[in-house]
């Protein structure tokens, strides 16, 4: 069995940002990824200075690229189905039968967003259905625009992309959760509130056409932004007995370290700040924290 001195899982953004830090301070490490990142939809990625409007797969391409130059750093292609602590570090067991060892763990495996049972909905994921304002709002600015969400989240959710466009409309997809104080603030604003259940997606080759309601209403749009629900890609609780947040994110403290020594998380797992940027500043200070442990003990 090959031995590393950290062995991380996920090799996106976070996974390849700290893989660069530790190889650069001469660890050994072994970046585990199955190349299929949650954004391989989305045509284009954006407020990230040096790489603002290029594709992430030529993002990553290239840090895949800058990151296995430095001979230290090894990438195995597969998925990770098994993970286990010893007493010498961590094992990790793949998807093509092989095993690896380390003396630390890192888990930059991110999330799967869990699509809702609307047709049409999936195929315009990244493209024109979007989850952040931040990433792609400036480029739908001004559009027809649309939330699907509900409650509390939808509401704080309006404020931002309210600022972005003034033609909105806030779909609940049932009856709404919302007070009458918000509803009130809502249409003080002019934000129109439809309750009505979708029926489905219209669009043609992912970008968004029309909400399509099942009494029959209809919503022409440019661009939808939605909150969905996801789960880890990762069951890091059950295989090693890290303890998840109330929203579900993998709980680090300020130092990405989890609940279990020697185990770290950084990414779109640990976070809902969900970005390039932010997943490369994770990446980049887990590495580092991760050296600096290792040095302590052999010192």
């Amino acid at each position: 069995m090959k031995n590393y001195d950290v062995i991380i899982i996920g090799g996106s953004y976070a996974g390849l940002s700290a893989g660069m830090s530790l190889g650069r301070s001469l660890r050994s490490v072994l970046i585990i990824d199955s190349g299929k990142p949650c954004n391989r939809q989305t045509p284009y990625s954006h407020n990230f200075i040096t790489h603002d409007g290029k594709t992430p797969k030529e993002i990553s391409d290239l840090a895949r690229h800058q990151v296995l130059a430095y001979s230290t750093v090894k990438f195995h292609d597969g998925i990770a189905i098994q993970l286990q602590k010893t007493d010498e570090g961590f094992e990790t067991e793949t998807s093509t039968g092989e095993k690896f060892s380390a003396k630390k763990l890192i888990l930059a495996s991110g999330v799967k967003d869990i699509m809702p049972d609307i047709p049409g909905f999936a195929e315009c994921w990244g493209i024109s259905v979007l989850h952040c304002p931040y990433c792609h709002g400036y480029e739908v600015k001004n559009e027809v625009t649309g939330i699907l969400s509900d409650g509390d989240m939808a509401y704080d959710f309006s404020k931002l992309v309210y600022n972005l466009t003034k033609d909105l409309f806030l779909f609940t997809n049932g009856k709404s959760a919302l007070s009458k104080d918000q509803k009130g603030k809502l249409a003080q604003n002019n934000i129109i509130l439809v309750e009505d259940e979708v029926e489905k997606t219209e669009h043609e080759n992912g970008k968004i056409r029309k909400m399509i309601f099942k009494t029959g209403k209809e919503v022409s749009l440019k661009v939808l932004y939605a909150k969905v629900p996801f789960k880890q890609n990762i069951n890091a609780s059950e295989n090693l007995g890290c303890e998840l947040t109330e929203q579900g994110f993998i709980k680090v403290d300020f130092m990405q370290k989890t609940n279990i020594s020697g185990v770290f998380a950084c990414g779109d797992n640990v976070t809902m700040m969900r970005s390039v940027a932010s997943a490369v500043a994770q990446g980049n200070f887990t590495g580092a924290v991760v050296n600096k442990e290792l040095a302590e003990e052999e010192f």
